[in-house]
C-alpha cells in the first residue's frame, strides 16, 4: 500500500465518525431502514485500471490500490459488475461468445460436456471450436491493448456463434449438455475480500433470460431481428433448449451465500422494447425475483439504458435494485421521475450521470450547479444507493468525486422508508 495521507494541519474532511459501515448502510438502504448518510457507491474499476496503467492516479496516492483509495476518501466498494480479465485459470473465459463465463468470482460454474473444444489464441484474438455430434460452431473474441488501456475487462465478440440456421442445432446441444456446479468457496472468498466495503453481489449473467442470451450474445443484434422475424420456430426452440441450462444456473445461484444476485444487464427501449422485454425477460426476472424472496436475498439487474417505457416492466419483474440507472441528460428520463415512479419498490443504485464527472462536458460552475439540483431532486434520499451511471470514466474530474462526497456528508442522515 502506498497511500499519502493530508499533513496534520491539512485534516481530510471526508473521513468522519460514522455510525454506519458501507455494507450495514447498502443493506439498510435495500431494507428501507434509516441511515446516517446516504449510501455512496461509484463505480470506480475501469477509471482505476485505466490511470493506474497511464500513471495518472491523483498524485496523492501513488501506487495505491483502488481500496486504498476507497479508504482513504470514504466511499463505498461498488463490487457489482465483476472485473472479466480476473482469471486464475485461461480457460475461465473461453465461452464468453457464448454467453457463458466461468469467473472464480461467481457462485456457479458451467462445464461444457460432450463437446469437443478447440482453442487457439492468436495475438490479441481467440478463435473456439465447439464440435458436437449435432455440427460445428465457431467463435472469435478480441481484446487489444487499447481496452486494456481504457480500463474495459470484458472482451469483444468479433464473429457470434450464430452464422447461418444450420448452427442452432449445435447451440441448442450444447446448453442442453451443459453442466452446472456450485462454486460457492469462489464467491465467499470473494465477499471475504469485499468486507465492509460493500456488498458483494452474485453475478449471474448480463444476459436475464434465454432470449435474451440468445439476442445480447449467440447472434449479431440486426441478425437476431431478422432471425425472430424469419425464423421465429427456431428461435423458440433454442431458447427453450438453453432454458434447462438456465434454470440450473439459477437453482444453484439461489442457493449461494449471497444476500444480492446479479441476473441481465444493458436494457433499451429500442432493443429490449417493452413488448420484447415483457415477452421475454419480465417472466424470468420476476420467476427469479419471488425465488430469492423467499430465500430473503435481493434481485439486482443493470438498467443503464434508455428506459423510457420500461419503468413499469421493472415494477412488474418485483425486482429490488435498478442498478446503475441512469438519468438525463444521458436519457431522456429525470432521475425524480424515475424515483417517482419506482416509489419505495425498487432501490435505485447509481443516479449521477457520468458525464457530470468529465470538464468536456460541464464546467465547474455547471457542475454545481448540477449537484444542487440533483440533491434536491432526491427528496428524503431514502430508497437509493448513490453512484456513477454507468461507470466513472478514465476522464473524469476526481475533484469532482470528492465534491459529491462533501454533498453527501452535508445532506446528513436518511429517514426510513418502510
Amino acid at each position: 500500500m502506498c497511500v499519502l495521507r493530508p499533513e496534520e494541519d491539512d485534516p481530510s474532511p471526508f473521513i468522519m465518525d460514522e455510525q454506519m459501515n458501507h455494507k450495514e448502510r447498502i443493506l439498510a438502504a435495500l431494507e428501507g431502514k434509516s441511515t446516517d448518510f446516504i449510501p455512496w457507491v461509484p463505480r470506480l474499476d475501469l477509471w482505476y485500471r485505466a490511470n493506474s496503467l497511464a500513471g495518472t492516479l491523483p498524485s496523492k496516492y501513488g501506487d495505491a490500490s483502488l481500496t486504498d483509495i476507497l479508504d482513504d476518501t470514504g466511499m463505498g466498494l461498488h463490487a457489482v459488475v465483476p472485473n472479466f480479465r480476473d482469471l486464475r485459470n485461461p480457460d475461465d473465459d473461453i465461452d464468453r461468445a457464448l454467453g457463458i463465463y466461468n469467473l472464480w468470482t461467481m457462485p456457479y460454474r458451467t462445464v461444457l460436456e460432450n463437446v469437443e473444444r478447440n482453442v487457439r489464441i492468436d495475438g490479441d484474438r481467440t478463435y473456439v471450436e465447439y464440435k458436437t455430434p449435432v455440427g460445428t460452431v465457431s467463435t472469435v473474441v478480441l481484446y487489444d491493448e487499447a481496452m486494456l488501456r481504457a480500463g474495459i475487462s470484458i472482451t469483444h465478440v468479433e464473429q457470434h456463434s450464430f452464422k447461418t440456421p444450420d448452427d442452432y442445432t449445435p447451440l441448442g446441444y450444447i446448453f442442453e449438455n451443459a453442466r452446472v456446479e456450485p462454486n460457492y468457496g469462489g464467491y465467499s472468498e470473494f465477499a471475504h475480500n469485499t468486507g465492509d466495503r460493500g456488498i458483494a453481489v452474485g453475478f449471474i449473467s448480463l444476459a436475464a433470460s434465454p432470449m435474451h442470451l440468445i439476442q445480447r450474445e449467440l447472434m449479431p443484434l440486426d441478425t437476431f431481428f431478422y432471425e425472430i422475424y424469419d425464423h421465429p420456430d427456431q428461435v423458440k426452440r433454442l431458447s427453450d433448449k438453453i432454458s434447462s441450462y438456465w434454470d440450473r444456473v439459477l437453482a444453484i445461484s439461489a442457493e449461494s451465500p449471497a444476500d444480492v444476485l446479479f441476473l441481465g444487464a444493458n436494457y433499451d427501449a429500442s432493443v429490449t422494447y417493452p413488448p420484447f422485454f415483457a415477452e421475454h425477460i419480465l417472466p424470468t426476472l420476476k420467476k427469479f425475483a419471488v425465488t430469492l424472496h423467499d430465500r430473503s436475498k435481493y434481485l439486482l439487474t443493470h438498467t443503464d439504458g434508455e428506459n423510457t417505457g420500461l419503468l413499469q416492466h421493472y415494477l412488474d419483474s418485483n425486482i429490488d435494485i435498478a442498478d446503475s440507472i441512469c438519468p438525463a441528460p444521458m436519457t431522456k428520463l429525470p432521475l425524480k421521475e424515475v424515483r417517482d415512479f419506482f416509489g419505495k419498490d425498487i432501490v435505485i443504485m447509481g443516479g449521477i450521470p457520468s458525464v457530470a464527472l468529465l470538464q468536456m462536458s460541464m464546467n465547474d460552475q455547471e457542475f454545481d450547479t448540477f449537484l444542487d439540483g440533483f440533491f434536491e431532486e432526491i427528496g428524503d434520499g431514502s430508497n437509493l444507493i448513490l453512484g456513477i451511471s454507468d461507470t466513472t470514466p478514465p476522464q473524469a474530474d476526481f475533484d469532482r468525486l470528492l465534491k459529491i462526497i462533501e454533498r453527501v456528508r452535508a445532506f446528513g442522515p436518511v429517514p426510513a422508508s418502510r
